[in-house]
C-alpha cells in the first residue's frame, strides 16, 4: 500500500549561471545509490513534515539553508523494488531557486552543478530519465516507478492520478 511506504524527500536546486540554467546534484558516497549522481535529500526523521525533512537534508548534504517558503513541491515519487521490499519508499520532490550559504561537500556527497541540457542521467537511478528534465523544466510529476531483479533498471512504470499519493 503506497501510504505504508517510508517516506524519503529529494530536492533539486536550480540557478542560473553565467547564462545557463544548473541543477545541483551530489555524487553519492555511501549507502542507497552509492556513486549515482541523486538530488539532496533523504529519510524523514520522527515527526518532520515534509518541508522540514527536505529543510534539514539540504543543509546536512550541501551545507546551504533554505527557507521551507521557497520550496516549489513539484510532486510523488512511488518506488517498489520486489527484490528488496525494505527499500521501497514514496519520495517527495521539490524544486528551489533560493538559499543561502555556498553548497559544498558532506559525508553523504560530493556536490556539483550541471547545466539543464547535460544532466547525466545515465549515471543517476534509471528513473530519473522518465520524469526529472520536465521536472526540471517547470513540471510536476506522480508516477510510480517497478524496479527488476537487478534492483538497478525500471521494469514497469506508470503515472499515478492526482490525489492518489
Amino acid at each position: 500500500m503506497i501510504s505504508d511506504l517510508r517516506r524519503v524527500c529529494v530536492a533539486y536546486l536550480l540557478r542560473e549561471h553565467q547564462g545557463r540554467s544548473q541543477v545541483l546534484l551530489g555524487r553519492k558516497k555511501r549507502g542507497l545509490g552509492e556513486g549515482r549522481f541523486v538530488g539532496l535529500g533523504g529519510k524523514f526523521e520522527e515527526g518532520e513534515t515534509e518541508r522540514e525533512a527536505i529543510v534539514r537534508e539540504i543543509e546536512e548534504e550541501a551545507g546551504v539553508v533554505v527557507d521551507p517558503a521557497d520550496l516549489d513541491r513539484r510532486g510523488d515519487l512511488h518506488y517498489f523494488f520486489p527484490a528488496r521490499p525494505a527499500w521501497s519508499q514514496r519520495s517527495t520532490v521539490f524544486v528551489v531557486t533560493r538559499w543561502a550559504g555556498d553548497p559544498s561537500p558532506s559525508d553523504e556527497l560530493d556536490p556539483e552543478w550541471f547545466d539543464l541540457d547535460s544532466v547525466p542521467l545515465d549515471e543517476m537511478w534509471d528513473d530519473a530519465k522518465a520524469w526529472l528534465p520536465g521536472v526540471l523544466l517547470g513540471g510536476h510529476v506522480s508516477s510510480e516507478f517497478v524496479f527488476a531483479d537487478d534492483l538497478a533498471s525500471v521494469a514497469s512504470h506508470r503515472t499515478v492520478p492526482s490525489g492518489t499519493a
